[in-house]
Order: structure tokens, then C-alpha cells, then sequence
């Protein structure tokens, strides 16, 4: 498979991600089918997808005819076999529990052409981790997203397995969707930005958690002396508080980690009641308009 053959691409997981690496792919071009087992959770991505595809526009970030071109390619369903039908490329962001990643990829190898290339957006798991599952090593690779709304930077990532031809497609393919992809050398968990920011993560849980400082004081610690307008504990809420415990949850587990496990209990209390970020309104802070955007917020 070569980039330039690409027509039909299929997001698994109509989450946040689904969504943005949706959104890309629609506007540059793409025949886009975006698939989850919700029709619930499907509709409520189409309309965030379309708010997305509008706040770009305005922004300068595709043009108004991509948008109303990109709608036009979009297809949402329930179906595995008409996401995987004449696929092309899949991307994934299902939740990270790499079993599930493991049985996704597995069912859709049945349904999908020999020709189809998988991709994964985990944000900490390593691609040899499901792998075999695939029943295609040698056409996975990760193609990681940040936020499309701040950040072109994507992760091109391979595993041992991955073939020299899977890794310049996939790196074309990123560049076609307008991203900047960074190309590995080889596996690494958290990637490049994610393997910082993650260690930035547990250090912020590790004071909150054993009280040593509040939420708004760890983070005016990080704002004040980097000079960013946003602190460790507004990044999680912008990916979402769930996403974080269970990565956090994860590898104290996988690493008997005791402080690790403890960071997860305190992350747990948020995911609990429902408060998981910028997405429902509620997280560390209160949205859309949360504590740390105010002028006096460094004026403690």
C-alpha cells in the first residue's frame, strides 16, 4: 500500500481523538468512515465533529469549501463490516487496555483487505504489545495525535515487526492530512512530547495526592516559573480526566507502583463523579471559562 493509493480511511472510536484525527482526514481529502459500537456515543462525535470542522474554519485552519467537502465525506457507523469494507487505512483510539486494542484490530483483520494498514493512537501503550493480535504486525505502526487545534506535531512510530513500506506510508499519509510527523527510530512508551508529559503528570498527581500542595498551586508553580498559560492539572482536563487514570491506573498496576496506585485513587475521585475534564464542563476546574485563564490567577 502507497499513501497516494489511500481513498478510504476508517477512525475507530468516536471519542476525542476519533473525532480530531476524523476531522483531519475528512477536510484533506479523504473518504472518512468513522466507526463505534454507540450510536449514542456516535452521535454525540458527528456534532462535536462538525463544531470542530466550523471553529477550524474560522480560524484560518482549512478553508470553509474543506469543510462543507470534509461533511460530505464523513460516514458514521455501528457496522464493523462497512468500516472495513475497501479500507484503506484504519486509525485507532479505542480505550488504552491493549487486550481490546488486541481484539479490535483482530476482528477487523477478518473484515479488512489485505492491502489495509492499521495505526494506532495509544498515548502510552507500545504497538508490539497486540501486535500479533492484529494478524498484520508487518502493516501496524502508531500514528499518534495531539490536539489538531493547537499542534500539527504527530508520532510515527514503529514496532519490530513494522515494514520500511508501512512506516514512509503512514509518515505520508500524515504529512497529506496536514500534519508534521516525527519519526521514530524505534518503539519508545509516551512517544517523544508524551513520554515528558507524562512524568510532568505523575510528579503533579504525586504532590496532590499526598497533599503537599492544591491542584491550583501545583499548577501556578509550573505556569509561573515556565511562563505557559496552562499547568499540569489544566493539560489533564483538556485530555480528559478518564483518559489520564487510565493510563495512571495502567502501569502502577503493571509496575506495582504503591505511589503510582495512589496518584490513581486520587484521579479515580474525578472519573467517579462524572467530572472528566473540559468535555463535561467539570474537572480540575470549572469550564468554559476555568480558574487558571483568569488575569489574577498568577496574582494569588
Amino acid at each position: 500500500m502507497k499513501a497516494e493509493d489511500i481513498k478510504k480511511v476508517t477512525i475507530l472510536g468516536a471519542g476525542t481523538m476519533g473525532q480530531q484525527i476524523g476531522t483531519a482526514s475528512a477536510t484533506h481529502g479523504y473518504s472518512t468512515f468513522v466507526y463505534d459500537v454507540s450510536e449514542e456515543v456516535l452521535e454525540k462525535g458527528k456534532k462535536r465533529m462538525f463544531k470542530l470542522m466550523k471553529w477550524m474554519a474560522e480560524a484560518g485552519i482549512v478553508s470553509p469549501q474543506a469543510v462543507d467537502e470534509g461533511i460530505e465525506r464523513l460516514v458514521f457507523t455501528t457496522s464493523m463490516e462497512e468500516a472495513a469494507r475497501d479500507c484503506d487505512i484504519i486509525s485507532e483510539s479505542i480505550p488504552e487496555d491493549p487486550a481490546l486494542k488486541g481484539k479490535v484490530f483482530g476482528q477487523f483483520n477478518e473484515l479488512c483487505p489485505a492491502r489495509t494498514i492499521f495505526t494506532t493512537n495509544t498515548s502510552t501503550l507500545l504497538p508490539s504489545m497486540f501486535a500479533e493480535e492484529t494478524g498484520r504486525p508487518d502493516r501496524l505502526a502508531a500514528l499518534h495525535f495531539h490536539d489538531i487545534r493547537i499542534t500539527k506535531v504527530v508520532d510515527v512510530m514503529p514496532h519490530p515487526g513494522t515494514s520500511p513500506e508501512t512506516m514512509e506510508t503512514v509518515e505520508t499519509f500524515a504529512r497529506d492530512i496536514g500534519q508534521l510527523p516525527l519519526v521514530m527510530k524505534k518503539q519508545s512508551p509516551g512517544y517523544v512530547f508524551n513520554m515528558m508529559l507524562s512524568a510532568l503528570f505523575k510528579s503533579a498527581q504525586q504532590l496532590a495526592a499526598n497533599d503537599v500542595a492544591s491542584v491550583e498551586d501545583i499548577d501556578r508553580a509550573w505556569m509561573g516559573v515556565m511562563h505557559t498559560p496552562i499547568g499540569p492539572f489544566g493539560i489533564m482536563d483538556s485530555v480528559g480526566l478518564d483518559t489520564v487514570w487510565k493510563i495512571t491506573h495502567y502501569w502502577a498496576e503493571k509496575l506495582d507502583d504503591p505511589q503510582g496506585k495512589k496518584n490513581a485513587e486520587f484521579m479515580k475521585e474525578y472519573v467517579d463523579r462524572g467530572d472528566l475534564g473540559s468535555k463535561t464542563g467539570k474537572g480540575f476546574y470549572n469550564y468554559p471559562t476555568p480558574e487558571f485563564t483568569r488575569k489574577d490567577f498568577l496574582e494569588k
